[in-house]
């Protein structure tokens, strides 16, 4: 490697657990407990520069190494579970990360958001990047709250560190095709600048009895976002709410033990429209070179009004190049539910409902056509906020079959994206729903 560095950022990984730390015992412990027991663990190892981001990035400047920081909220239970299922001590992936100044980041507290751009919905993200900011590439995904294991292995991250290893061998001469890589301007340069967080929460995290009530969760900067279009009373923009899409919903099945080798095609897609076959390897995507699945996301992310994106791929001995053709609603058909972040949405525009598809037996039941919208209402908030439908007449059962006089949106994300984008806080919405076969109409009020 020359002299320039690699900063790669794990946001996800519990280097306690990855490296010994005991599950069993943190369980226990209160949730403060927890986070002052993870800064003992951590510096106990001494594998790791403990939440200090610049003097990681010194040590790597000086030291000639790569750079390895590690980024999740404790205490995350997911996290957890990902750092003992997925990171259990590999051998292969500890030599890799061995390569690296390691530095572990516990919140996102004072984030340089221009460089640190994410998804902040996961619990388990990579940023892997140059000491002069240069983004090399990423890691880590999910499309559901707990089935990962379809998008990310040990294999597949020790392939993506392979590939950014090289690439930094080539650095600087091939920065120019990194250029689209780097972080877009932000709406607010720091988490705890946003109007939604100013004024209460502390730029730098302090280890007291409050370090919890303090810290900024991956997931809030994404409410964050959502909530900087809202309060200023304009719609949502799509490419906010659906951020960083999986490439499934083009019809792609990655293998996740790969850098970006394709598992399987999805009959009668985009994929399969364009050419790809399974086995292909992508190499690049809109001239960017692809190292995971998280890059294929962040390509996708990137695209504003394009009907096509640009691949390379290689095939045996052959190197192709396909286009991808993109519908024009191509990036709204990913999903919402799963999403941390979803949950305030909720409040904002169902009032606190949380909202499933009518099982087909029970549209049978109460009469409803199988093509006809029919959202069931799975769970009616109790408190605040997410009290408003309950408060408005809305019961758990309901199933919803008209939300502002539209009959097609057919998932809660479709409603909940419709009303993001279309209706404004104190708007008042006429929602009909079925009740015990009964046809009922109820006024919800939107909120911020």
């Amino acid at each position: 490697m020359n002299t320039a560095q690699i900063a790669c950022v794990f946001v996800g990984i519990s280097a306690s657990n990855f490296f010994g730390g005991p599950l069993a015992e943190s369980k226990a412990q209160t949730r403060l407990e927890r986070v002052l027991q993870d800064k003992v663990d951590i510096n106990s190892t001494g594998f790791w520069i403990y939440n200090d981001l610049n003097s990681g990035f010194e040590a790597a400047r000086n030291s000639g190494q790569p750079m390895l920081v590690t980024l999740r909220c404790i205490p995350c239970e997911e996290c957890v579970k990902l750092d003992e299922e997925l990171l259990e001590s590999d051998k292969t992936l500890r030599q890799l990360l061995s390569q690296f100044v390691r530095v572990r980041v516990v919140a996102t507290n004072g984030l340089d958001l221009s460089l640190f751009q994410y998804d902040y919905d996961q619990s388990f993200a990579i940023l892997i990047l140059n000491a002069d900011g240069t983004i090399y590439g990423r890691y880590g995904t999910r499309s559901d709250r707990t089935e990962w294991k379809d998008d990310v292995s040990i294999e597949g991250l020790a392939e993506t560190l392979k590939a950014a290893l090289q690439i930094h061998d080539d650095y600087p001469g091939n920065k120019e095709r990194l250029k689209d890589k780097q972080g877009r301007t932000p709406l607010f340069e720091r988490p705890e600048l946003s109007p939604l967080h100013r004024n209460r929460y502390p730029e730098k995290l302090v280890f007291n009895d409050n370090v919890v009530k303090n810290c900024i969760h991956c997931h809030m900067i994404g409410d964050a976002q959502r909530d900087y279009f809202r309060r200023d009373n304009r719609p949502t923009p799509m490419n906010i709410l659906f951020q960083y899409p999986h490439p499934k919903i083009l019809g792609f099945k990655m293998a996740p033990e790969t850098r970006g080798t394709i598992q399987s095609i999805t009959p009668q897609s985009a994929a399969e429209q364009a050419g790809f076959r399974a086995g292909d390897q992508i190499q690049s995507l809109a001239g960017q070179p692809i190292l995971s699945m998280a890059d294929f996301q962040w390509a996708l992310n990137g695209l504003g009004d394009e009907t096509t994106l640009a691949a390379v791929v290689a095939r045996g001995s052959q190197i192709l190049s396909l286009d991808i053709p993109l519908a024009k609603n191509w990036r709204e058909q990913g999903d919402l539910s799963w999403r941390a972040s979803t949950w305030p949405l909720r409040a904002m525009v169902v009032g606190g409902l949380k909202l499933t598809a009518t099982p087909e037996a029970l549209r049978r039941e109460m009469k409803i056509p199988s093509e006809q919208m029919a959202l069931l209402v799975e769970h009616v908030g109790q408190y605040g906020k997410h009290a408003v439908a309950k408060r408005a007449g809305f019961q758990k059962g309901d199933i919803i079959v008209s939300y502002d006089g539209h009959e097609q949106l057919y998932r809660e994300t479709d409603l909940i994206a419709y009303g993001m984008s279309h209706t404004k806080p104190e708007d008042e919405v006429e929602v009909e729903v079925i009740r015990r076969g009964k046809s009922i109409r109820l006024q919800l009020r939107m909120q911020k």
